[in-house]
């Protein structure tokens, strides 16, 4: 169907519910005469005749009844989403979709994301874990989460967390068994605990800091996850050294479960921040995620 169908259906179904052409070339905002031509110029395409006009009437044939009981609801539901949405467009309500790492949700997402669902509760929010740096236009997601230096620069970037360090932890019962290390080379002779990410094709090299210059190591262990809380939770059991944020382990190590190395080392990085498309049009529900996430230094 053409757009000039449309246009025309709308106008004899005007004409055919108000039984006036005068009525409903007011209530369209055209001229009589003009809506006159639209309605016949409707029914030539058809080949059919759709209302019977008089002097004093305007009455609907039997193929106009026909087609107006057929279709008139339809445009009635079309019309009634369009108000919905118009609703939605002023109204913090909706569904969000956000994709980000286990970490981040639980540590930054989360803990935010209950006080904002009771606040809003015509909300609707879907996190999907991957590790992955996905497109999020091509996947349709409305936000991701990554690291300040990862995120493209034709997005809207928002920060979430402060700035992270990253820390080599193990439990005192390995260091029972093995000398602490003094400097990353001394990590090669360690049972390290190896992070699988999708996004760097293999094992997550240790990336420290020496000197103010990154250097990544290699290391080895038997273990491989492919998330950090596994990591830090082999860690505290005692089978090897784990490379994780601080304030991930900060409270085991505050009860002495585990005990931090290479301190001097450690490596600070920007915090994560929510990004998204910088020309998409956001609702009122996304606008208030992103205050509600926002970090306050």
């Amino acid at each position: 169907m053409q757009r000039k169908d449309m246009t025309d259906l709308i106008a004899f179904l005007e004409v055919a519910r108000e039984r006036s052409f005068t009525k409903a070339a007011a209530r369209l905002g055209v001229s009589q005469s003009a809506l006159s031509h639209t309605v016949r110029q409707l029914e030539e395409r058809l080949d059919i005749r759709l209302l019977t006009r008089t002097t004093r009437s305007v009455s609907p044939t039997e193929a106009g009844e026909r087609l107006l009981n057929r279709i008139g609801s339809h445009f009635d539901e079309i019309a009634a989403e369009l108000d919905g949405l118009g609703s939605l467009r002023d109204s913090v309500a909706g569904t969000i979709r956000i994709t980000a790492g286990d970490y981040q949700i639980r540590e930054y997402l989360w803990p935010r994301l209950r006080e904002f669902l009771r606040e809003y509760p015509e909300v609707n929010i879907e996190l999907s874990v991957d590790y992955n740096l996905q497109d999020i236009v091509a996947d349709r997601f409305d936000a991701g989460i990554r690291m300040g230096s990862a995120v493209a620069r034709d997005m809207i970037a928002t920060r979430i967390s402060p700035d992270i360090r990253f820390v080599v932890v193990g439990a005192p019962s390995y260091f029972r068994s093995f000398p602490v290390p003094k400097s990353p080379g001394d990590l090669t002779e360690h049972d390290c605990i190896n992070l699988r990410l999708p996004t760097r094709g293999g094992l997550y090299a240790w990336e420290l800091e020496e000197s103010g210059k990154e250097i990544s190591v290699k290391v080895e262990g038997r273990l491989v996850f492919n998330n950090i809380y596994d990591v830090v939770d082999a860690a505290r059991d005692g089978f090897g050294l784990a490379f994780a944020p601080e304030d991930l382990v900060s409270k085991d190590v505050a009860e002495g479960k585990l005990q931090i190395v290479l301190r001097d080392y450690s490596p600070l990085w920007d915090g994560f921040y929510l990004y998204y498309p910088s020309r998409r049009q956001h609702s009122p529900a996304f606008a208030a995620l992103v205050k509600a996430l926002r970090h306050q230094s």
